[in-house]
């Protein structure tokens, strides 16, 4: 009776016999010490062997003997927000920069779910945690995280304990408003969050600094805070567009609120990019690439913020000391069509 060859499990041993040399000889080898006496003829041998016989190390094994799993762990909500899964894949890219595999797991933002997601992760030996939120808010987290490193992704910790990544909101609102100051607009209407979440507070300090850098002073009555969806982008819009002293230019604290904006817009039958310029927020290039115009925005680094938050995190694992407690990363403004050019410098 044959047997299947994918039911056969090769085996160090396997690996030896097939070479000719000890078991030892084939585990000095694959764990690349040196210093033994192993001729690099007979190295070349074994790993040629291991590729023939399709040989698989014992990853819990390595991981005990060596006190490593190689394995940091990424607990993360966002499977609820599409746009914000580059956290992921900019994780997941440095962590393969950094030598070590990403485990996923996620979390309803709970407490309750994020102790169960925590525990999954320590009871795989998870050298390392990043905590990650699909949007910006301060959270504090089950004690469980002072059992391994742990950084936070577009949130902070609340008790001001552990590292965090966050994007500089504030910058992101300066760079949105300069843009429209740019183009030659003193009369910038701005549609933005509720008004005390970071990302809203962060926005509108960024509006309020470009106005006063450029001399202009701030009508409390072009600014409206809303939720941060289309249809309130629209009403907010509306209401700014029917006013007294319409705006000429409106920042849109998201993009699906720019999305609304447009439509209130054209309603009236102003031209985007002539008429009435208009600058979103998050970069959510399902919405921002197939408005027309397309919509000038500022990014949310969400895979930047991935990959800063795997880079800390083995830092701290190798017990270096890193300074400030909140890493801030940039929020760059994309340029599209619905911004009319800059004013040429007299």
């Amino acid at each position: 009776m044959e047997t299947n060859p994918r039911q056969a499990k090769v085996t160090m041993q396997d690996v030896a016999n097939h070479v000719g040399v000890s078991r030892t000889t084939v585990s000095f080898v694959l764990n690349g010490e040196t210093g033994n006496g192993i001729p690099q003829e007979t190295r070349d041998r074994v790993h040629r062997a291991v590729t023939e016989l399709g040989y698989r190390p014992n990853a819990g094994a390595r991981a005990l003997a060596s006190k490593q799993t190689k394995l940091y762990g990424l607990i993360t909500e966002i499977v609820i927000a599409p746009y914000a899964a580059n956290i992921v894949r900019g994780a997941e890219e440095q962590a393969a920069r950094e030598g070590k595999t990403l485990l996923i797991a996620s979390t309803d933002g709970s407490i309750d779910s994020d102790r169960r997601a925590i525990e999954t992760m320590l009871e795989h030996r998870v050298e390392g945690l990043i905590y990650a939120t699909s949007w910006h808010r301060g959270v504090r987290l089950p004690a469980l995280t002072d059992e391994v490193p742990t950084v936070l992704v577009h949130c902070f910790d609340e008790a001001a304990k552990l590292h965090s990544v966050i994007p500089d909101e504030a910058q992101g609102g300066y760079a949105a408003t300069m843009r429209l100051i740019g183009a030659g607009h003193d009369r910038i209407g701005f549609i933005n969050l509720d008004p005390v979440i970071p990302a809203a507070i962060g926005r509108r300090s960024g509006y309020i600094r470009a106005l006063e850098q450029a001399g202009i002073g701030l009508d409390e009555k072009l600014v409206i805070n809303e939720d941060g969806e289309a249809d309130q982008g629209y009403r907010a819009a509306a209401a700014l567009l029917d006013g007294a002293r319409p705006p000429t230019a409106i920042f849109c604290a998201t993009d699906r609120m720019a999305m609304g904006a447009y439509d209130a817009i054209k309603e009236r039958g102003f031209r985007i990019g002539d008429d009435i310029s208009v600058v979103g927020f998050d970069n959510q290039e399902i919405i921002a690439n197939y408005l027309r115009p397309s919509l000038t925005t500022v990014a949310l680094p969400f895979r930047q913020m991935g990959a800063t938050g795997v880079a800390l995190l083995a830092k701290l694992a190798a017990n270096r000391d890193l300074a400030p407690l909140q890493h801030i990363v940039e929020c760059p403004l994309v340029e599209r069509t619905s911004v009319r050019l800059p004013v040429p410098a007299s």
